[in-house]
């Protein structure tokens, strides 16, 4: 093993091909991203079947423009790095098998990345983690709480029953009538308007760390309805406010809860979502209040990207997680099975 350790990592779960170079599991030589917005926006969400033949046209292109700007050639990468699951199974497939092809040809030892653990650890690529910590995952498809005692120990202690946070957050914004991707939108809307319509914060029963979105998404369709029965104006800035207080004041009050339960005192934020205004100001705020250091990357980060990938590969990597050439994506994974003793 070099001294230094050179990864190249390939993410591919659900609607951006990209593929990163990473040294010592902290400094992005390349992250080359591949965005697919355009093409679903017009369908409103990510059509799976049009995501999967995106990353089968751009990956090859893709990784030849990581190693050129990374000035490396696959001679001098250690170990490639690729997201096993959760996430579009046909999408997870492309990129496993660039990474089984890349491994195979050139002899070099494939890891397997769960998506979950990549956000966590695009953190490190910016603030080094600091243990224990606890870390809000915060996305379209994803809402946990994980504590983290070690590198590679990861402990659900809180997950969401039904919608994801990032889920809510698009329904909601279809709702009102604005275009895909609907989060970043309720969020800029959401800094313009007032909390008239006060929705519901579901807290679900004592000490529970778990989330529940679906009953907040239902009250606001159903208070739309009732406005436009009633033929009422509806005010599409203040349904954003008040969808997104309800929001954030959950996530953050579970999360500093859960800080301070576990006696931690780095809370991380990863996900799409760490990139909403609202949250991260809130959090910020908070985590002050209660002597928390906060981590949130910066929100090209907090969407997906292979840097991240790269970052956990490493320490898969040095703990000697390897897969073969049958590794197979998966849909649902389970973080804590990545659980290492490193």
């Amino acid at each position: 093993m070099s001294e230094a350790t050179l990864v190249l990592a390939i993410e591919s779960s659900c609607d951006e091909t990209s593929v990163s170079i990473i040294k010592n599991g902290t400094e992005i030589l390349s992250n080359i991203v591949l965005s697919q917005i355009e093409s679903h926006k017009r369908f409103g969400g990510v059509v799976p079947e049009v995501a999967s033949r995106h990353h089968v046209e751009g990956i090859t292109t893709t990784i030849d423009e990581s190693l050129v700007k990374a000035n490396v050639t696959m001679h001098d990468i250690d170990a490639v790095a690729v997201t096993q699951g959760p996430g579009l199974i046909g999408a997870l497939l492309v990129g496993i098998n660039a990474a089984k092809a890349l491994a195979f040809a050139y002899d070099k030892p494939l890891i397997p990345v769960h998506h979950i653990a990549g956000h966590i650890y695009a953190n490190h690529l910016e603030t080094p983690l600091q243990f224990p910590l606890m870390a809000l995952i915060v996305s379209g498809g994803h809402t946990e709480l994980v504590y983290m005692k070690d590198h590679l120990s990861f402990e659900v202690i809180g997950e969401t029953r039904d919608d994801a946070v990032g889920e809510a957050y698009d329904k909601v914004a279809r709702t009102i009538g604005l275009s895909y991707p609907g989060g970043p939108q309720v969020d800029r809307l959401a800094a313009e308007g007032k909390d008239n319509y006060q929705f519901p914060r579901v807290w679900l029963e004592k000490d529970s760390y778990d989330f529940s979105f679906s009953g907040l998404k239902s009250a606001v369709i159903n208070k739309l309805h009732n406005l436009k029965q009633k033929d009422e104006e509806i005010n599409k800035a203040d349904v954003a406010t008040s969808f997104q207080n309800s929001v954030v004041e959950v996530l953050v009050g579970k999360a500093i809860s859960a800080c301070e339960h576990y006696d931690v005192k780095q809370l991380i934020v990863a996900g799409g979502v760490a990139s909403n205004k609202g949250l991260r100001a809130n959090l910020a705020e908070a985590c002050e209040a209660h002597n928390i250091t906060l981590c949130i990357p910066s929100p090209s980060l907090c969407t997906d990207n292979a840097a991240m990938i790269g970052s956990a590969g490493h320490y898969l990597y040095q703990a000697g997680v390897t897969a073969d050439m049958t590794l197979n994506g998966f849909n649902s994974m389970d973080i804590e099975q990545f659980s290492v003793k490193y």
